[in-house]
């Protein structure tokens, strides 16, 4: 069975949601890599302006490519290298986040302790995920390039369940 599931992400819709579950999500999600997760919670612990409101928000582990100002293959990059960014997250919030690859094993207590879940994508899927994104702009840190944070708007973007609410995780 596949659900579908309207972005900002509610907590009472994710904890339905059981490893394995396939998605379809709409509506707005949020790129960051590395340097921009790097940098939004230094943001936070010096408590700045935020470029995004966090709260019930998706982050979407991904590098943008663009030719010009149009908008390429927009897959998943592995997760795990943002992990020492994700409990401040979501502490801010988030709901959910998106990319590709195992996480670290702390991140199973984390996606209990807040009632977050990790959704992957598919890899080597950039092409085929563009179809899903209807909009997308610039949101924060554009001297980043592709490791900017962009907003997305997604329509039927494909997911699958990889860490629930309860910490359960598709490595078993």
């Amino acid at each position: 069975m596949i659900i579908r599931l309207k972005t900002p992400l509610l907590k009472k819709d994710l904890v339905k949601l059981k490893v394995k579950d396939e998605i379809y999500l709409s509506g707005k999600i949020y790129t960051m890599r590395d340097r921009s997760s790097q940098l939004l919670v230094e943001l936070i612990k010096k408590k700045k302006k935020l470029p995004i409101k966090l709260n019930e928000q998706v982050i979407y582990y991904c590098g943008p490519n663009f030719k010009g100002k149009t908008l390429g293959a927009c897959g998943p990059t592995t997760s795990r290298r943002m992990d020492i960014y994700l409990e401040r997250l979501l502490k801010e919030g988030i709901s959910a986040t998106i990319g590709k690859g195992e996480r670290n094993l702390f991140v199973r207590d984390l996606c209990r302790k807040y009632r977050s879940v990790y959704f992957l994508t598919y890899g080597g899927c950039g092409a085929y995920l563009r179809e899903r994104v209807k909009k997308y702009r610039l949101i924060a840190f554009p001297h980043l390039g592709s490791e900017a944070i962009y907003e997305f708007e997604v329509e039927d973007f494909p997911l699958i369940v990889g860490i629930d609410t309860e910490g359960n995780s598709i490595r078993g």
